[in-house]
């Protein structure tokens, strides 16, 4: 197990800090864009689940972020309560763990977590992406349990 190496990609992860601490979201960036500087920015962020990558285009920088949040949510919480002030945040994606009748025709329910999840969205100014047609981004062993939207982006 670890992760995937490949030369056309940056790849940015944070490393396990001890022995029970697996590496839960990365991200991966070509190469052709290594001209723009992407440098991981611990300082500011410093979660094992959330990756903050910073690049700078004329001058000026930018961020993309990677979340991933546990059944707890614990990723969520923390930006919640960081109450984080970035500007030109591009995009934040990735798999929240949330099951919610507002991103998923599947799923019949409102989850509370999902109010401090678009207040976050919100302090970036970020609406949720949706695809014309929604497919299932988790799809589970057993064909009686119903598949799920739980991977997202904002933009």
């Amino acid at each position: 197990m670890g992760i995937v190496n490949h030369p056309n990609w940056l790849t940015f992860v944070r490393l396990s800090t001890s022995p029970g601490d697996h590496t839960r979201v990365v991200m991966f960036i070509n190469i052709r864009l290594s001209s723009f500087c992407f440098s991981f920015c611990k300082d500011i962020i410093d979660h094992k689940d959330i990756l903050l990558v910073s690049f700078f285009n004329k001058g000026v920088m930018y961020w993309l972020m990677n979340i991933y949040s546990d059944s707890s949510h614990t990723a969520i919480k923390y930006l919640k309560d960081m109450e984080l002030d970035l500007r030109n945040l591009l995009i934040m994606t990735g798999d929240f763990n949330i099951h919610d009748s507002l991103w998923d025709p599947f799923f019949n329910y409102y989850s509370s977590i999902s109010n401090d999840f678009f207040a976050i969205a919100d302090s970036f100014d970020f609406s949720l992406s949706f695809f014309p047609d929604p497919v299932p981004t988790r799809y589970l062993d057993n064909p009686n349990d119903l598949n799920s939207v739980i991977d997202l982006m904002f933009l």
